[in-house]
């Protein structure tokens, strides 16, 4: 049910959007609305279920390598902060931002979001590696980033998709399902609008649509998730 009403969401919504700092709000009808809802506050990450062995040994080995170049990144970007203008958002009851869950500093967080980034990409019908790449280049695998626009999380995502989708409730961006499955189904939606030019795509994303810099900078992102 859930499938079908993405799949109407996507059908109906106009093409006028942009990015995340210049997208708009567009109507939806109440059962699309319903059904993106209820998926606004999970309970976990996702449970995967594979259509064969095969398929499960090839997440498997996707899992290991994809954590492994994960915790590079980290490491890298621990070792050599660059200037951004990203802030974070207060995460904790005492007003500090929660770097554990910031960073995915731990083994069991990284696989947590690894599968939801799989989970997501592939419900999507996107590649994990353009999802990872585009992560990469939004926020910096900064899962409370907040841009100068107000977008917000891993796929940075603005607020007012919220007011739609979940009361208004924008802290829900700061989720890792919620924020990927928003970001996934906004970039499946402007492919769709893009007759599948993925180049365009990125830059409705990105608000830049027609200029190379950022779907070049996403495109050799992903190279090294591939």
């Amino acid at each position: 049910m859930l499938r079908r009403a993405l799949a109407l969401w996507l059908s109906l919504t106009c093409a006028g959007v942009a990015h995340a700092g210049n997208q708009r709000e567009e109507p939806l009808i109440d059962s699309v609305r319903t059904a993106l809802s209820a998926a606004v506050h999970p309970s976990g990450p996702p449970t995967l279920v594979h259509a064969d062995v095969k398929a499960a040994n090839l997440f498997q080995q996707w899992l290991v390598q994809t954590e492994a170049r994960l915790e590079k990144q980290l490491q890298r970007r621990q070792a050599n902060p660059a200037s951004s203008n990203l802030s974070i958002a207060a995460a904790t009851s005492n007003g500090a931002p929660d770097l554990l869950a910031h960073e995915l500093a731990n083994a069991h967080l990284r696989r947590e979001f690894l599968q939801t980034v799989w989970y997501e990409s592939q419900r999507a019908g996107l590649e994990p590696s353009l999802v990872l790449g585009l992560i990469q280049v939004e926020s910096g695998f900064r899962k409370f980033a907040i841009s100068s626009a107000g977008a917000r999380g891993y796929t940075q995502v603005m607020p007012f998709w919220t007011r739609v989708l979940a009361e208004g409730d924008a802290g829900v961006l700061f989720q890792a399902q919620t924020n990927l499955r928003f970001g996934c189904v906004i970039l499946r939606h402007y492919l769709n609008v893009e007759s599948g030019d993925l180049f365009l795509a990125l830059g409705r994303y990105n608000g830049s649509r027609g200029q190379a810099q950022y779907p070049n900078a996403v495109l050799s992102a992903q190279k090294g998730w591939q």
